[in-house]
């Protein structure tokens, strides 16, 4: 683990972490609140849904930031004009990255794998990360430094210390992944796995890349990947894995950033395992969708 950082105290006195908690868990009550309910809801493009409740519940998030940090920046997918692949955010400072409602398709859809998303940056790197589902009444969180723990409200679950899994390969591994909204990455993620299989134990999609990343880092998932993600969806996964023991990179095995496009995290031998066996297949979007 790294040196944990000297992290910045809110106006009411509180940690950055209890204020990333709060701001998840009031957010995610609100979406429990409205769960399987009539939704408001606008399409961003194909899939890629939005819903008042997002609005909602980033509004909530927004105002408990401003209150709490309100020398802080804050960058929150539904009303950011941030564009990830041409600005760094290596030099803002601290910053917060919000994802209000990740999985929105799923809530839409009545399915129960969703999430409220929230991470302190500090000049881009993640220093707090919460990933809150409420449907299961269960908090990842991590500090720089100071590990990762799961806070489940299930009776006799309590707290307990994230890790992610130990298994040698991927064959003998679950393999996480996700389609994303670009649809010809998603046809070149589905042709590898075509050619992978069956060369694990069992594939899935949860459609809320947050959650993914922090199945990995509890080893639910032993390797998660995807293709084409925002600093909201990836901020709090990177220190997730990271604090719970794992390796998260780039697709092509370089250093991950907030700003990467995607992402494969899980244990170090399936990880490498992954990569040794995807070789130089295509990763990005250049030329045909395979057919």
């Amino acid at each position: 683990m790294s040196a944990s950082p000297t992290l910045p105290v809110s106006t009411s006195g509180a940690t950055a972490l209890q204020v990333a908690r709060r701001c998840a868990e009031e957010g995610g009550r609100l979406a429990l609140e409205r769960f399987r309910r009539p939704q408001e809801v606008s399409v961003k493009g194909r899939g890629n849904l939005v819903t008042a409740t997002d609005v909602d519940i980033e509004r909530l998030i927004q105002s408990t930031l401003a209150r709490e940090y309100p020398q802080h920046a804050v960058l929150s997918e539904e009303t950011s004009s941030f564009e990830p692949r041409a600005s760094s955010l290596e030099a803002s400072g601290w910053t917060w990255v919000v994802d209000p409602l990740d999985g929105t398709r799923n809530y839409v859809s009545g399915l129960p794998c969703f999430c409220v998303n929230v991470a302190l940056c500090q000049q881009g790197e993640p220093v707090v990360a919460v990933t809150h589902d409420p449907v299961h009444g269960e908090t990842f969180w991590a500090v720089k430094g100071g590990g990762a723990r799961l806070c489940s409200a299930q009776p006799l679950a309590g707290e307990q210390p994230c890790r992610v899994s130990d298994k040698p390969s991927l064959q003998a591994s679950v393999l996480g992944f996700d389609m994303g909204y670009d649809d010809r990455r998603a046809a070149h993620m589905l042709a590898l796995l075509r050619d992978l299989w069956p060369g694990m134990q069992s594939v899935r999609i949860p459609g809320s890349a947050a959650l993914g990343l922090a199945y990995a880092a509890c080893g639910r998932y032993d390797l998660f990947v995807h293709h084409y993600l925002f600093p909201w969806d990836l901020a709090a996964g990177i220190l997730l894995v990271r604090e719970a023991g794992g390796v998260i990179t780039d697709r092509d095995g370089s250093p991950v950033r907030i700003e990467s496009e995607g992402v494969i995290a899980g244990g170090s031998a399936v990880h490498a395992d992954f990569l040794h066996r995807a070789g130089s297949r295509p990763w990005r979007d250049e030329g045909p969708a395979p057919t």
